[in-house]
Parts: structure tokens; C-alpha cells; sequence
């Protein structure tokens, strides 16, 4: 489940992100008073097996059964935890169009979701390899290995702060970004774990151990381009970043 709002007194609109359906909205019909149908299933980030029926026309899917498959409950009960799955659904719900399936992309869901309600990892670690591995599949990846501008490899960059350019997608060296309005700054080792959370499988991905620089930089640098290439910053965002930056 990415999302639900209240749709008149007692019904829900939810959307859903399908394996083989991709993103689709259905309505739960008197879900909000419901004490045997829908009591306690239809949670965020919660993996159902669900029916659903088709309404008259081109109306809403309706929702009439469903079951817990996995319910990810321990994300809910924590603030930060739900901050996190929020901005990760938020993303796919505002990235996908609807009925397109992306299997790789529900596959990855699943798997920070259950790493993030194990505990397993920080939230912070896993919004990276979520983020750049969303960008991989949405075809979006910022070119990290050379300058954009002149292709000069990173590696022989002199400095070992590097400017990214969000509208060029790309690094700048320090002779080319002269011509360059990007303020974001990248280190030389938080590339190298950027570029490997984007290019290792899961199991390898969550591996690494980010220092405290890269978890930094390489959290402001994603949520400033995913929200670029978007078009639009996700409500869901300004919450994280609130509770992130009161320490909580």
C-alpha cells in the first residue's frame, strides 16, 4: 500500500503498488466502519493479497477482500522509520504512471522495507541504495565517473571535493565549473560508495558501511536530484528532513 485518503464518510481511495499490475487505485467501500473485511489490514507499507472487481465504466477498481501478507508493522511505530517508507512510496507513486509493471522496482521495495522493519539497517543507509537504485531503473542515474563537461575521469581530478551540476546530471571538474551553477559537493569517497550502492546487488549493497561524510553528503546530494528530476519535492520529504534535523 503507497497510499490512502478518506473518501467521504466511511469509504478509503487506496493506491497500490502491484507486481504484475504496477500502480493502481482502488476504492474500499465503508472500509473506515468496516469490523470484518478491512479491520486492521489496510495499513501503509503493508504487502496484502487482495481482490479486487471492476465498477461500472471506467470508475475506480473496487476493493473486496483482503489479507496480510506481510505487515511491516514495526515501520509504523516508529516516526523516522515511517518518514523514510513515506518518502520512498511518495517517489514511486509520483514516478509511476499507472497499470505499468515494474517488477524490479517492487522487488526493491520489499526489500528496503523489510530491511528498515528488521532494524537491520539505518533508515539513512537504506534511502541511499533505495535512491540510487530507483534512478538506475527510472533510467535517471547522475553520471558520477567523469565530468559531464569535458569527460575528464574522476579519479584524476585534482580536488577532492567535486561540484555536481543538477542540471547537467552530471560532476563538473574544477576547470569547467566556471560555467556551472551546481553547489552541490561531492567527496572523492562518497562517490565511490554512491556509485557502488547503484552498481552491487542487494545482498552486496547493504554491506557497506557508510562513513558519517558520506551519509552526509550522499543524503543532501539525493534528495536535492531525485526531487529535481521529479519536478516536484515530495511532502513527504520536508517531514523527513524536519525530524532529521531535530535529531529525532
Amino acid at each position: 500500500m503507497l497510499r490512502r485518503i478518506d473518501y467521504g464518510d466511511d469509504d478509503l481511495i487506496i493506491t497500490f503498488f502491484t507486481l504484475d499490475r504496477g500502480k493502481i487505485s482502488a476504492i474500499a467501500k465503508s472500509a473506515k466502519k468496516s469490523t470484518q473485511r478491512f479491520a486492521g489490514i489496510l495499513e501503509l507499507f503493508s504487502v496484502l493479497q487482495a481482490v479486487f472487481t471492476r465498477g461500472r465504466g471506467k470508475g475506480l477498481l473496487i476493493l473486496k477482500e483482503a489479507v496480510v501478507k506481510q505487515p511491516f508493522s514495526n515501520i509504523r511505530k516508529d516516526i523516522k522509520r515511517t518518514a523514510y517508507a513515506s518518502y520512498w512510496t511518495e517517489m514511486i507513486s509520483q514516478w509511476l504512471e499507472e497499470a505499468r509493471p515494474q517488477a524490479e522496482l517492487f522487488h526493491l521495495l520489499l526489500h528496503v522495507f523489510a530491511k528498515l522493519d528488521s532494524g537491520f539497517s539505518t533508515g539513512e543507509e537504506l534511502s541511499i541504495l533505495f535512491q540510487m537504485k530507483f534512478l538506475a531503473l527510472a533510467g535517471l542515474s547522475p553520471s558520477l565517473s567523469q565530468c559531464s563537461i569535458c569527460n575528464i575521469e574522476t579519479e584524476k581530478m585534482e580536488k577532492n571535493s567535486i561540484m555536481f551540476d543538477l542540471a547537467k546530471g552530471g560532476l563538473v571538474c574544477e576547470k569547467c565549473s566556471l560555467n556551472s551553477f551546481g553547489k552541490i559537493y561531492l567527496s572523492k569517497g562518497t562517490i565511490k560508495q554512491l556509485l557502488w550502492s547503484g552498481s552491487s546487488d542487494f545482498e552486496k549493497a547493504q554491506r557497506i558501511r557508510y562513513t558519517p561524510v558520506a551519509l552526509d553528503e550522499g543524503l543532501k546530494f539525493l534528495e536535492a536530484f531525485v526531487p529535481y528530476h521529479l519536478g516536484k519535492q515530495p511532502n513527504s520529504l520536508r517531514f523527513l528532513q524536519k525530524i532529521r534535523k531535530a535529531g529525532i
